[in-house]
């Protein structure tokens, strides 16, 4: 079947972790909230690497540096090297880097993680519009980051300097909700230049570049919990993904979904690595997964069956993604979400 027309999620005889040599891990949302290991996490992710599986952490998150990453992974009970952290600063510093002179500087609107990515390419950040940078980059902060950073990139980028984005999420789980991520600083700057930066991470080309060099995988999994970032990521750069249904996206959500942000797998987190996936077959009108079978009519999708949730939320997959086409679903499947309690 054509990546770019999915119809419904795959299924897969083996578990995931000896189906694929690499899982290319987001964290946010996946592993973590809020930096507390998400549940199941700690022990799905140990068994993984055990059976063989090589566990890399991809992050747009690009205020902390890899160091600092691994150690909090370590300190959750996931033991991890700086090697196995890729991150959006990353990404952007090598950007950066094949676009201006060696020894450039550039101007610095983030964390310490953007720093230590710019000199790790040699190249030397600095913190004013004033500085002559070559370029500015711009990376999520922390929600300490002063307001004053965004008029310094503003007068930077006014002048012409390229501008440069780790990532454009809009939003960033926390351990206490959904909270501005570093997209909704990159707005500040784009609503007063006009400009538009380059932009490096998921669901961009560069990022997938970045993480494949730094992991050398072969057969590389997608695991993420955002349609419009991991999935994404993983349609772009054409590899297999699986959705977690730990971080921000729903079950409506994923109805709706379009083809690029349609999932090669979906399970309820990260115990999904450890098995097999369940065949989504067609069934007279419809579709069944497990015990459950679906038909779309005119306007909403019926459910009939029972056994496990995610089976039901596959099959109403299946019937949506069809229906939509190329697509996004406008079948209301809000009474069979319901009943899936999810």
């Amino acid at each position: 079947m054509s990546r770019s027309v999915r119809t419904r999620p795959e299924g897969s005889g083996q578990a995931l972790s000896e189906a694929y040599d690499t899982a290319l891990l987001d964290l946010d949302g996946v592993v973590y909230a809020g930096g507390a290991a998400i549940v199941h996490a700690v022990e799905s992710l140990a068994t993984a690497r055990a059976g063989g599986m090589h566990l890399a952490y991809v992050t747009n998150n690009a205020l902390r540096t890899p160091d600092t990453v691994a150690g909090h992974l370590t300190e959750l009970g996931i033991p991890t090297g700086a090697e196995d952290v890729i991150t959006s600063a990353q990404a952007v510093a090598r950007l950066i880097a094949e676009q201006v002179p060696a020894g450039a500087r550039v101007l610095v609107i983030g964390g310490e993680g953007l720093r230590v990515a710019l000199r790790e390419r040699g190249l030397v950040p600095v913190e004013s519009a004033d500085d002559d940078p070559a370029a500015v980059v711009q990376g999520f902060g922390g929600p300490d980051l002063p307001w004053g950073r965004f008029a310094e990139a503003s007068y930077a980028v006014a002048r012409g300097v390229p501008w440069f984005a780790s990532n454009t999420d809009l939003t960033i789980p926390s351990g206490r909700g959904i909270a501005p991520g570093n997209g909704a600083a990159v707005e500040v700057v784009r609503i007063a230049t006009g400009a538009e930066p380059q932009v490096a991470g998921k669901p961009l080309p560069p990022m997938h570049r970045e993480t494949i060099l730094r992991t050398g995988a072969e057969r590389p999994l997608v695991v993420g919990d955002r349609l419009d970032t991991d999935i994404e990521g993983a349609f772009n750069g054409e590899v297999d993904s699986l959705l977690v249904l730990t971080g921000v996206t729903d079950g409506a959500q994923l109805l709706a979904a379009p083809p690029q942000h349609r999932p090669t797998f979906v399970d309820a987190d990260l115990r999904g690595l450890l098995t097999g996936q369940p065949e989504v077959t067609p069934a007279g009108d419809g579709f069944r997964c497990g015990g459950w079978t679906v038909t779309a009519g005119e306007e909403r999708m019926e459910l009939d069956g029972d056994g496990e949730a995610l089976d039901g939320l596959r099959a109403l997959c299946a019937a949506a993604w069809t229906a939509a086409g190329e697509g996004s679903c406008a079948l209301d499947g809000g009474k069979a979400l319901a009943r899936l309690g999810l």
